[in-house]
């Protein structure tokens, strides 16, 4: 078998495909991509048996044929290599593939194609279609905020609740918990799976295409998948219960404090350098229009203030929140300036934007931490 691919769009889709090939593998021809040329189309599969992900390039070739080809070595190749034709030649007899380049003649050695798993195929699946902008929307406002302890399963996903009239995306590591709600779009049956952090990671970095296109999404009781232009991704739903996070989202806060969403952040990442470098405790104390901001590092005499304008409508309060965590709840919004949503200095608050569309929802809750200085 023979085929004739660009350098370029073949890294491209690889690189896409590889965020879900692990370091530590299961079994070794999880190492590899799945090469499938057929109608001058090459399809590339790659998985952890956990997620899956299959793309397609267009390719020069007249023949049909399969093969498993190591993903670094591939990859290692392409990388080094200026834009530019590239032939493949595959021996199917004894698994050898060469690449022909403008400068050079390379031989890797693959494996049986028939030993790589089969690609999920979802049985009894309930469908809906959602536009890219929706699903790049809720990954962007909730990813930062999935959580990494494997102890705590649940945690470790995206929640989708699927209602008749909305969908609500909700992620949280027990610290810091966002809710990003769609309305205007459901389903007949009202239902709700837990995405995996890696699954989240590879759409993440997926072309999923412009704001007029739509991405099929398919679920039943134990995966789900997502399709777009020439891509599909089939991941593993987690199997947990997700915390009931409406509880968690506290409903009257009285204190509420508008400011600069930009002068914030830029603010918290200079006062966060004076910070403990443990917790990046930074303490708020508003009062009228002034927000005071200080930090403190008493193991090395270190210490920052600032002030900033804002508006506030409530009683003088004093509280502390991680510098590091409102960065990253801060960064994900977009609007230019955030509402700060109070009630005491141990009970949590919640971000919002000060300006949102009509028919969505974003919430971000926040811990405050307890201050250890004056």
């Amino acid at each position: 078998m023979k085929f004739i691919a660009s350098t370029g769009t073949l890294l491209k889709q690889l690189q896409i495909i590889n965020g879900v090939i692990s370091s530590k593998v299961v079994i070794p021809i999880l190492e590899y991509f799945l090469f499938e040329v057929d109608n001058e189309k090459l399809r590339i599969v790659g998985t952890d048996l956990e997620v899956s992900i299959q793309g397609s390039i267009p390719v020069e070739s007249k023949e049909t044929g399969k093969i498993a080809i190591p993903a670094k070595m591939i990859l290692d190749i392409l990388k080094t290599l200026p834009e530019q034709p590239v032939t493949f030649t595959i021996n199917e007899d004894n698994n050898s593939i060469e690449l022909k380049s403008d400068n050079g003649k390379y031989k890797i050695t693959g494996e049986v194609a028939e030993d790589f798993p089969k690609f999920p195929v979802l049985e009894d699946a309930t469908e809906i279609k959602l536009a890219s902008s929706i699903v790049q929307e809720a990954i962007n406002n909730t990813f930062f905020a999935v959580g990494n302890d494997e102890l705590k399963p649940a945690l470790t996903g995206l929640f989708l609740d699927l209602g008749t009239e909305d969908i609500t995306f909700v992620s949280t590591d027990g610290n810091k918990l966002v809710k990003y709600k769609k309305s205007n779009i459901g389903i007949e049956q009202p239902t709700s799976f837990i995405l995996p952090r890696k699954a989240l990671n590879v759409l993440k970095t997926s072309n999923m295409g412009g704001e007029e296109d739509e991405i099929e999404v398919q679920f039943n009781k134990v995966n789900a998948s997502f399709k777009f232009e020439d891509t599909t991704i089939v991941c593993r739903l987690i199997d947990e219960r997700f915390p009931d996070y409406n509880s968690a989202i506290p409903v009257d806060l009285p204190n509420r404090m508008t400011i600069n969403r930009h002068d914030l952040i830029d603010s918290l990442k200079r006062i966060q350098i004076f910070a403990n470098k443990t917790t990046y405790q930074v303490k708020f104390n508003i009062t009228g229009n002034e927000l005071q901001l200080t930090s403190q590092d008493l193991d090395f005499a270190n210490e920052a203030h600032e002030r900033l304008s804002c508006e506030y409508a409530g009683e003088d309060m004093e509280i502390g929140f991680s510098a590091r965590f409102l960065i990253e709840m801060l960064s994900s919004a977009d609007s230019d300036e955030i509402v700060l949503s109070l009630t005491a200095h141990n009970r949590p608050g919640t971000i919002t934007p000060a300006t949102h569309a009509d028919d969505e929802e974003l919430i971000m809750l926040l811990m405050p931490i307890v201050i250890k200085f004056n």
